[in-house]
């Protein structure tokens, strides 16, 4: 389960085809290069009612989602588009499916070693290695 990863602190140590993915969903050029020069630190948090907030910060943009498992919610991304979440968790894995203009699949998969984020767009897949902190 997901909840033995709360409160650690992982950052970005690898990208693949991040580029390509914000140009899929029609993130603007300037906006593009300062979200791949970045290493955002990720931190997953618990509250007593059940809710989890996923924190994203980095020296470009701070971006934290507030959620319950299976519940549908409105999320602004860090790019500014509106969109309906859902998340799922099934064991150590992570599923947030967002729908908007185009739907966004992110998968992040939990370990002692690191999360790796899977995002798909359309045929395009990104690949995201955070590392702990």
């Amino acid at each position: 389960m997901v909840d033995k990863y709360l409160n650690k602190k992982y950052k970005l140590s690898k990208s693949e085809n991040f580029d390509e993915l914000m140009k899929a969903l029609g993130v603007g050029l300037i906006t593009r290069k300062v979200g791949a020069s970045v290493s955002p630190v990720l931190e997953l948090e618990k509250d007593d009612s059940g809710t989890y907030t996923l924190h994203s910060n980095s020296t470009f943009k701070n971006h934290a989602i507030k959620f319950k498992i299976g519940e549908e919610f409105d999320e602004e991304t860090p790019d500014g588009r509106k969109v309906k979440s859902v998340i799922t968790i099934d064991g150590d894995t992570m599923t947030h499916i967002q729908k908007g203009d185009k739907e966004t699949k992110i998968i992040r998969v939990f370990s002692d070693d690191e999360v790796k984020m899977t995002l798909t767009v359309d045929d395009i897949v990104c690949t995201r290695i955070y590392k702990p902190l």
